[in-house]
């Protein structure tokens, strides 16, 4: 062998090979699901993933807001958005990592168990809704109540919240602790996680799984991915279904609430 045949050798066992990068796109503000200093429990999820995968995750940060997928995925600015809707159709989804669903959240020491929205006591009572805006397109409990009635004691709190602080989503759960509300309403991760951050003990109860035969109340969360990338996809469904139980021992640790059945 010459010179130059063992020289590029040499240059071909030295250079470092190009280390896998998993591009995520996140919320930098919004926890229980993600931050910028990477204390959600979907910061921590997409990490444990990506670990297993031998990637580092390079993160893409754009507020989630309306066209975020458009704007983010689909656009090629990453790869894979955690906390998508299993049947969300303009992305490739893969199987679901956990099934939750709203919360019917009130102080402990108030003692109301709570657990449809046909209970009459939800007509009297100060309610805290989480509302996506005012163009009709909002939560199911804020349909179920509306298509009750039951609108003159209901409270709003937006799903952005006040983006200036740290934990936008927390005034709803806030309301309860204050009792400026009896009882909130509220998506399980967001009832969970802070609830179990409260300075008073607060009762959780899952909402029916339906409301009428159209409103679902509970649903499944997968990670999204460009429809052509099927073979991340398949990657990561392998990686769900490997590690169901750290999946949920991960869910656990951050109170998120999981319904199984």
């Amino acid at each position: 062998m010459g010179r130059r045949g063992l020289a590029l050798i040499l240059v071909l066992v030295a250079a470092p090979l190009q280390a896998r990068e998993l591009r995520v796109c996140a919320d930098p503000n919004n926890l229980p699901f993600s931050n910028d200093r990477r204390e959600g429990f979907e910061n921590k999820l997409i990490e444990m993933a990506a670990a297993d995968l031998a990637a580092s995750v390079n993160y893409v940060w754009r507020a989630q807001r309306r066209g975020n997928v458009r704007e983010t995925l689909n656009a090629g600015l990453c790869d894979v958005i955690p906390g998508i809707g299993a049947s969300l159709e303009m992305l490739a989804t893969t199987i679901p990592y956990y099934r939750s669903s709203y919360m019917f959240v009130t102080r402990a020491d108030r003692q109301l168990s709570l657990a449809c929205f046909d209970d009459e006591r939800l007509r009297e009572l100060k309610i805290g809704v989480q509302l996506v805006g005012d163009d009709g397109a909002n939560t199911p409990p804020a349909h179920a109540l509306s298509r009750r009635g039951i609108v003159g004691n209901v409270r709003g709190f937006l799903i952005y919240g006040d983006y200036r602080s740290t934990t936008p989503q927390s005034p709803i759960i806030d309301a309860v602790v204050r009792g400026e509300v009896d009882v909130a309403i509220a998506w399980g991760p967001v009832a969970g996680w802070f609830a179990a951050r409260s300075p008073v003990p607060l009762r959780l109860t899952p909402t029916p799984p339906l409301d009428g035969p159209r409103l679902p109340m509970t649903f499944e969360v997968s990670m999204g991915v460009h429809k052509e990338d099927q073979s991340l996809r398949r990657e990561l469904n392998g990686w769900i279904a490997k590690n169901e139980s750290r999946i949920a021992a991960l869910l656990q640790s951050q109170s998120i609430p999981v319904i199984t059945q």
